[in-house]
């Protein structure tokens, strides 16, 4: 069991596990788990300073917007860490972060387009997920909900098999 699995089952969030595989985009993630795009959230890990990061959560078909972030953060200068830095500040690869069980708790920041749905979040091990509501995952993880971003270009649905 993952250390987000663990984690998660002792807090008692109430949630569903969903092994789906490996999905090579987000697009195909949702269609493996029967969800919309949208449902899918991606975490990401966002530096302010050295040794200071937060987790950042976006739904599928959205993308952080760096200008909102900043002002919301009150700071200048914000990046996405490299993979090798990424794992060190969470314990998880690429592919695989999750607030849950992560080595250090960080901030956590949620769009403000999840809060009152069913969302899927990843559980620290690949082609696993976390189905949960997002108000109580984020209410756990003591995060907050905040417009931070902004719609992707135009997303192609993968066809569903007939």
């Amino acid at each position: 069991m993952s250390a987000a699995l663990e984690a998660v089952e002792k807090a008692g969030l109430a949630h569903e596990v969903v092994r789906h595989g490996p999905a090579g985009s987000v697009a195909e993630a949702a269609l493996k788990q029967d969800v919309e795009v949208h449902d899918v959230v991606k975490t990401l890990v966002v530096r302010r300073a050295d040794d200071d990061f937060l987790f950042v959560l976006v739904p599928g078909g959205r993308s952080i917007s760096w200008p909102k972030l900043r002002a919301l953060l009150g700071v200048k200068r914000l990046s996405l860490p490299d993979a090798e830095t990424a794992k060190a500040a969470t314990g998880y690869e690429r592919g695989t972060i999750t607030p849950f069980g992560a080595t250090t708790a960080w901030p956590v920041i949620a769009d403000e387009t999840v809060r009152g749905r069913t969302i899927n979040l990843g559980a620290g091990e690949r082609g696993v997920g976390l189905r949960v509501a997002a108000d109580d995952a984020v209410t756990l993880l003591g995060g907050d909900f905040a417009d931070i971003s902004e719609p992707e270009a135009e997303i192609a649905e993968p066809e569903k098999d007939q």
